[in-house]
């Protein structure tokens, strides 16, 4: 990977997996691991779900895309928050030092993931359902990705294989 976009980035829905296959994408690779949420709740002191009700939703995607935005490190995978995509300067940043790859999932396989999106610290407006969320964000998602893998019905080292053979398509 060329110095400049020493980074791999990972964005997609809450419970896709952008955690889970960025560690073990990061192990292959040879890679540091940094996962946007847990930094976020390290800095701030305080879980997603008590940040977004601090700070309403629109704070708090100013706050996330903040600390998006003071990220200056190299070779690493990045998981993200799944809410990066709603501020444009985040994702410019992630992009200039980085391969954004959207991990994909049908809306089926996520009901089954996301059992209780409160506690997960899910963005999403009163009255707004997993449904409604999923096709609001899949556009953006796709518009600001450099690669989309599919990550329905796979296991995460078949993923991980999945995503390694789309970067080195990608160079």
């Amino acid at each position: 990977m060329a110095q400049s976009k020493s980074n791999i980035v990972l964005t997609g829905m809450p419970a896709v997996g952008k955690s889970t296959i960025g560690v073990l994408l990061a192990k292959r690779l040879g890679l540091a691991f940094v996962d946007t949420d847990i930094s976020l709740q390290t800095s701030e002191g305080k879980s997603l779900q008590e940040l977004i009700q601090t700070y309403g939703l629109e704070q708090f995607c100013d706050l996330e895309a903040g600390h998006i935005l003071a990220l200056d490190i190299q070779a690493s995978v990045i998981a993200t928050g799944g809410s990066v995509v709603y501020r444009k300067a985040a994702m410019r940043h992630l992009h200039r030092s980085g391969v954004v790859v959207y991990l994909d999932i049908d809306l089926a396989s996520l009901e089954k993931r996301l059992r209780d999106i409160d506690a997960r610290g899910v963005v999403y407006a009163p009255g707004q359902n997993l449904a409604d969320l999923y096709a609001e964000r899949l556009p953006l998602y796709r518009s600001t990705a450099d690669i989309t893998v599919q990550a329905f019905g796979l296991t995460p080292d078949q993923l991980v294989s999945l995503v390694i053979d789309a970067l080195s398509e990608y160079q």
